[in-house]
């Protein structure tokens, strides 16, 4: 009898061994996969305001809306996209910080930062029309068609009915490593949702339903790209003046970013 239990004692450590080979495998395919990085090339590059803190942009009909933030310096505004410069303007009191917008049925949307406040904007006119509480940090917005998304900053991102200001559901944007913080500027373009990340050069392609990152676009040295003469020092992750603002032209399926206190406006193709 001891050969056969010397024999089931050699067939346990070799098993054994195999399970914990299989182990070491399934940890290495476990390691996170970088998200795809997409292309782009910049079609044309337009003039912007260095004087506007861009918190949100949109552009319907040929016409760009912008956000701009800081307190006492905060405005929504309508711009000319080939001059840059202002239709209308308005004010938000000293007291308010700007931060993004969305143009939903005739209605334009303005979240605030701190202040929990959400103004709305008759679209045609300016004129405010309404104000709702926000409970959260206001960062980025942008709208499916029928609801507004909302972003404060952090990975989660809020769908909210336009007319009651409720929370209808929400999402947590994940990479393969994780959830995404900061969670900044919004653009909603055929059925994706593309944001920017404070303090980064990427702009990430999100899944509006399982809030995963399907791609990202690095815009590093963007503004190299416009030919214009700008102190590359104002520019920086340090300074927060950082890529901001997108918007989607959907006439030529194009996309136009910016960034805070930027002197150029680029109008890009994703390849």
């Amino acid at each position: 009898m001891r050969y056969p239990i010397l024999l089931i004692a050699a067939l346990v450590f070799i098993c054994s061994c195999n399970g914990g080979g299989s182990g070491t495998t399934t940890q290495q395919q476990d390691v996170p996969t970088e998200v795809p990085v997409a292309t782009y090339n910049v079609i044309k590059v337009y003039p912007h305001d260095t004087s506007s803190y861009t918190e949100g942009l949109v552009l319907l009909n040929n016409v760009l809306y912008e956000s701009t933030g800081n307190r006492g310096k905060s405005k929504l505004r309508q711009l000319q996209l080939e001059t840059g410069k202002a239709v209308k303007d308005v004010d938000l009191a000293a007291n308010y910080f700007g931060e993004g917008i969305a143009i939903l049925n005739n209605k334009i949307y303005q979240l605030t930062y701190e202040e929990h406040k959400v103004f709305v904007y008759d679209a045609a006119t300016f004129k405010k029309t309404a104000e709702f509480t926000w409970p959260f940090e206001g960062w980025g917005m942008t709208h499916n068609g029928k609801d507004l998304i909302i972003g404060t900053g952090s990975s989660n991102l809020y769908f909210v009915n336009p007319e009651t200001f409720k929370i209808i559901s929400t999402i947590s944007v994940t990479d393969n490593y994780g959830p995404v913080g900061n969670i900044n500027e919004l653009e909603y373009v055929n059925g994706a949702i593309y944001a920017n990340v404070y303090l980064t050069d990427d702009i990430l392609k999100i899944d509006p339903v399982t809030g995963k990152v399907l791609s990202k676009l690095d815009m590093k040295g963007l503004l190299d790209k416009s030919g214009m003469v700008y102190n590359p020092a104002k520019y920086d992750n340090n300074t927060g003046n950082v890529l901001n603002g997108i918007a989607y032209d959907s006439a030529k399926n194009t996309l136009l970013v910016t960034g805070k206190f930027w002197p150029a406006l680029f109008e890009i193709q994703l390849n």
